[in-house]
């Protein structure tokens, strides 16, 4: 191994938050995943390299109206990146949808029959749907169809239990709310993430919450891959708190493989073999020594009494209620998730208009 993403690719999988196929093919390592989102996609639909393929889009969907295009130019990119990578890409539900469980269903589906199209069968993709109590209620339906899902824009424990109940195959707990990526004043950055990133103690949470889970019910639950990193070092203490997968983006991995190979730097001690992904909480390790008491506060919520989400109760039923409470008491949570939906939603919307534009001029021609 010669640099840090290497070390790292030996710790956790390592997935690209990126559907430019430059990103994945500079890498000194084969990503597992490729991760998108509605700015992803709103980014790549607007490269030189691209605007045929969003033309032939706009040609053969516009008369179905601009959502129809967006799905498919959506799908021809994660076609486009398929090969660069090992396991499955990535999209994501409108943000528009987020309280609406059938329209979380339908969107997916027409993602489902769009990859189908393209040759790519529901073992390569995975739909990412928000971590609220309506769009988890889509997972189970989903699911019975052999559409695998990954509960995003997900900040809490509650989340990631109901994203257990949904069957969602992955989580993605995001490292850092997604305002902090642009205002750094309120990103809690340090040398020593897995130990004093705010979030870390919520990570270590749900990954000790999972491993519980799966020893007292045998039920498979979902992966963790962690997300928003804004720095190397936050991928690296992922590694160290022994994530399944991170999904990177393509600043952050240039930096990983940049830097010279050294023993999981964030912890400053050597790294620790990944567990088999094939079934990973069969082979998990207890939580490691030096973060034990990492989880044992939250200071996100600094007010917690040290109790962490009942696991017994149903966070899907009557639409989500449980969830749904369970974020309105978490200023945070709620708060974080509205910034994402938000976020996701100015992209959908900038896609929206570049379609239209070009069925307006496609009529005119």
């Amino acid at each position: 191994m010669s640099n840090l993403l290497e070390v790292l690719e030996t710790q956790m999988n390592v997935d690209v938050d990126s559907m430019d196929p430059k990103v994945a093919k500079s890498l000194p390592i084969v990503p597992h995943n490729m991760t998108s989102n509605q700015l992803l996609v709103n980014e790549q639909m607007q490269v030189p390299e691209n605007r045929e393929m969003f033309l032939t889009a706009v040609k053969e969907y516009g008369d179905k109206g601009w959502e129809a295009v967006l799905d498919r130019i959506s799908v021809l990119i994660c076609a486009a990146n398929i090969d660069n990578i090992q396991g499955r890409v990535l999209l994501q539900t409108s943000p528009f949808h987020a309280y609406d469980t059938q329209k979380v269903v339908d969107h997916a589906r027409r993602y489902a029959v769009e990859f189908a199209k393209v040759g790519i069968d529901k073992s390569r993709f995975c739909i990412k749907i928000p971590a609220t109590g309506p769009a988890m209620n889509a997972g189970p339906i989903l699911l019975k169809e052999g559409i695998r899902t990954l509960g995003t824009s997900l900040f809490s424990l509650e989340q990631a239990i109901a994203s257990s109940q949904a069957g969602c195959l992955y989580i993605s707990p995001y490292y850092n709310e997604v305002r902090a990526h642009a205002d750094h004043s309120i990103w809690p950055e340090s040398e020593d993430p897995a130990t004093k990133h705010t979030m870390s103690s919520r990570l270590i949470q749900i990954m000790e919450t999972y491993k519980r889970l799966y020893k007292e019910t045998g039920k498979p639950q979902p992966m963790i891959k962690s997300a928003s990193f804004i720095s190397w070092q936050e991928a690296m203490a992922c590694g160290e708190m022994e994530m399944h997968h991170a999904t990177i983006s393509a600043e952050v991995l240039a930096q990983l493989a940049a830097l010279p190979a050294t023993p999981s730097p964030s912890a400053r001690i050597p790294g620790v073999p990944k567990v088999d992904m094939t079934k990973p909480y069969e082979n998990a390790r207890p939580t490691p020594e030096r973060l034990a008491n990492v989880s044992k506060t939250d200071p996100i919520k600094p007010e917690w009494d040290g109790v962490r989400a009942s696991t017994d109760i149903d966070y899907l039923a009557d639409n989500g209620k449980a969830l749904q409470d369970a974020i309105e008491r978490d200023p945070a949570t709620k708060q974080r998730l509205y910034e994402a939906l938000e976020l996701f939603k100015g992209g959908e919307l900038r896609s929206k208009a570049l379609i239209e534009a070009a069925i307006a001029d496609l009529k005119k021609a």
